[in-house]
């Protein structure tokens, strides 16, 4: 009795694990994951995960995000060297200084 017992609740278990593979197969992914993951691979010239991360969401969903991402990352240079983020932005674009 025992026996059947373990077994059913061994294929329980089992099948359980397959569902949870399949959930974390079909996870879907944020714009600012999307974004993170885009602008890295773009930095790395990685075109296969750019191809991945524009599957991922929206056009519009990846250029907000890629946006936010850059105020983001200038902000944060801009606090780390105490400048204004204009300059900063003007600084990794190339632009002389206003």
């Amino acid at each position: 009795m025992f026996d059947s017992l373990r077994k059913s609740f061994g294929r329980f278990r089992d099948s359980m694990r397959v569902e949870t593979t399949a959930r974390e197969a079909k996870r879907t992914h944020n714009l600012f994951e999307a974004a993170a993951v885009y602008i890295s691979a773009c930095a790395e010239d990685d075109q296969d995960q750019i191809d991945e991360a524009v599957t991922w969401v929206s056009p519009e969903a990846l250029s907000f995000g890629v946006s936010e991402l850059a105020c983001r990352a200038v902000i944060a240079l801009a606090r780390e060297r105490d400048e204004s983020p204009q300059t900063v932005a003007r600084s990794l674009l190339g632009l002389p200084a206003a």
